[in-house]
């Protein structure tokens, strides 16, 4: 498991570090930041339910967002050996999930952003051409396997909350974490932890965001589908701050 969460960090630097070769992080960046909005907006009844709040914003925040994650992931790699022994291996499995989807979705980030450079690059993104460049982009195969990482990521982030004494083991973590120079890491494990902690029922989150982020899918890839007049994204108006 701990290989795997390596590969996973090696991945999405490549990616990184040829995207900023393309010149394309400033439009990745600006996807992200509008598919952020985007699930906020799709997800607003669930968003605004205090139980709710932590996780959407750390799914928002930390695993789909702009966020630079380069000082967590090199934590990661620094000590994910000694974490293996002793964090739980549900853990482990939810932090390889996490891992596993930042490195898909910054991939599918990177093909969308290199398609509305091509053919939009004096334009900011918006519902029409997001939707078009995601259809043009394709690959409804990992599009799939990405909600299934959620699903499977849902079930894991379940059964650790349920783990006795793990609250108490990173909290009692944090000031050797920060004096050894993981701070970051050890935020991203806390903040994970008491969001998922404060729903209770883990699945009462990620079914609905499950079920509707399929039909999206769905919808987007529909053989039928004419754009912009059928576009099922919703109209999203970037604000400040997303929460």
């Amino acid at each position: 498991m701990s290989q795997n969460i390596i590969q996973h960090i090696y991945r999405v630097n490549a990616l990184r570090d040829l995207a900023g070769q393309l010149g394309l992080m400033p439009k990745i960046h600006q996807l992200q930041y509008w598919q952020c909005a985007r699930l906020l907006i799709s997800h607003d009844d669930l968003a605004k339910q205090q139980r709710y709040q932590k996780a959407m914003a750390f799914f928002v925040e930390e695993l789909y967002g702009p966020k630079d994650f380069s000082q967590r992931d090199a934590d990661l790699v620094r000590v994910i050996p000694k974490l293996a022994k002793v964090l739980p291996d549900k853990a482990m499995n939810a932090m390889n999930d996490a891992l596993s989807l930042n490195a898909l979705s910054f991939d599918l980030d990177m093909a969308m952003a290199q398609y509305l450079t091509q053919h939009y690059p004096d334009s900011d993104i918006d519902r029409d051409n997001y939707a078009e460049a995601y259809r043009s982009v394709g690959r409804s195969e990992d599009r799939a396997h990405q909600i299934d990482i959620i699903s499977h990521l849902g079930d894991q982030l379940a059964e650790v909350i349920k783990v006795r004494g793990i609250g108490m083991l990173i909290s009692l973590s944090r000031r050797p974490a920060k004096m050894a120079g993981l701070l970051a890491l050890h935020e991203f494990l806390e903040r994970g932890f008491n969001a998922f902690k404060a729903i209770g029922d883990v699945q009462s989150f990620i079914h609905p965001v499950l079920n509707r982020e399929k039909t999206l899918m769905q919808a987007l890839f529909a053989e039928d589908l004419v754009l912009p007049q059928d576009n099922p994204l919703p109209k999203v108006h970037l604000e400040q701050g997303l929460f």
